[in-house]
């Protein structure tokens, strides 16, 4: 089966604080960077999309702060694989950034029967960057047709009506295909799974009615949503979205649900604490920037900075509990 491009985010900023004091201090210390040292950020997938965009916009704000030229380097493949094969073999000096995602440090090491890099001990983690909510989307003539307007009446409507309801995906192994499947597990019903080659014929599949309903990216679906080709039952992070308030989680009807796309900064393992504690004052002050947030607002994303224990630790929760789902949903890619 083929893997295919992952997007999807959550979560409240963190403070930064839970580096050792030593750490801290070498980085207020050290220089910002040696005059002129370009620093570059690996982007494990192609240029003009969500994790592209994020990556450029933060580039600009650290130029400055880091001392040198801030370069963004394209390695897309394998799901994310290949960039971040190439960030982890990059020499350990704090100039060589990667960008970690939901799908390269959560789902691909239970999806992959090989990973060219270990997510948990080829990196250190830097700062968490953003999150962005899924939401669980209806056709809305289906909606009508079938008087869905609530997560309540879906389940409803699916416990009557076995083997009725279908669900797109960008892809098995996509964020998409485990929400489907954790959601069809938490719920008690039954829907098919019906892959597509990417986010965007899923979604086209879902307007025109060849699937009932899909979990997808909160800053596609909106404009459909309010457009009124989409019903919006619920979103998928633990809070509510600050973009459309009035929309439930699916936790609140089953708790502990919780799926999204996220990405942050990591580096190669070996790479001195001091510039690590740099990196992270310099990228979470310039993710907290207005300018920053403004922009990222365009893609509903919201700014997350954290400190490197803290990104470290959610990175584990997530691969914990993306082994589980994948395990659920039965996918491998060999």
């Amino acid at each position: 089966m083929q893997r295919r491009q992952l997007l999807t985010f959550s979560g409240a900023a963190l403070a930064l604080g839970a580096l050792p004091a030593s750490a801290l201090a070498q980085a207020a210390a050290a220089p910002a960077s040696t005059a002129g040292q370009v620093t570059r950020i690996i982007v494990p997938f192609g240029a003009g999309g969500p994790i592209d965009v994020t990556a450029r916009v933060l580039a600009e704000h650290v130029r400055e702060q880091l001392g040198g030229p801030v370069i963004i380097e394209n390695r897309a493949g394998a799901g994310g694989n290949i960039g971040m094969e190439a960030a982890a073999r990059a020499a350990p000096d704090g100039y060589t950034l990667g960008i970690a995602t939901t799908a390269s440090h959560g789902i691909n090491p239970w999806l992959f029967a090989k990973l060219p890099y270990d997510p948990a001990k080829d990196f250190l983690p830097v700062t968490q960057m953003l999150r962005v909510p899924n939401v669980l989307v209806v056709n809305a003539e289906t909606a009508q047709r079938l008087n869905i307007q609530t997560l309540t009446d879906l389940v409803r409507y699916a416990k009557a009506n076995p083997a009725r309801l279908n669900y797109g995906s960008g892809g098995v192994g996509s964020a998409g295909h485990l929400a489907g499947e954790m959601f069809k597990n938490a719920a008690g019903i039954f829907a098919l799974h019906i892959p597509y080659n990417g986010g965007n014929p899923a979604q086209l599949a879902l307007l025109s009615g060849q699937v009932d309903f899909n979990f997808d990216n909160l800053a596609t679906a909106a404009p459909n949503i309010r457009a009124g080709r989409l019903k919006a039952l619920a979103v998928t992070t633990p809070q509510r979205s600050a973009v459309m308030p009035d929309l439930p989680t699916v936790a609140e009807t089953y708790p502990g649900f919780e799926i999204d796309t996220w990405w942050g900064l990591v580096v190669p393992a070996g790479t001195p604490p001091a510039r690590v504690a740099q990196l992270n004052q310099v990228f979470t002050a310039a993710l907290r920037s207005p300018e920053v947030k403004a922009r990222f607002a365009t893609l509903m994303a919201e700014p997350a900075p954290t400190t490197p224990e803290a990104f470290g630790e959610f990175m584990a929760r997530e691969r914990a509990k993306y082994e589980r789902a994948v395990k659920l949903s039965g996918a491998t890619v060999n």
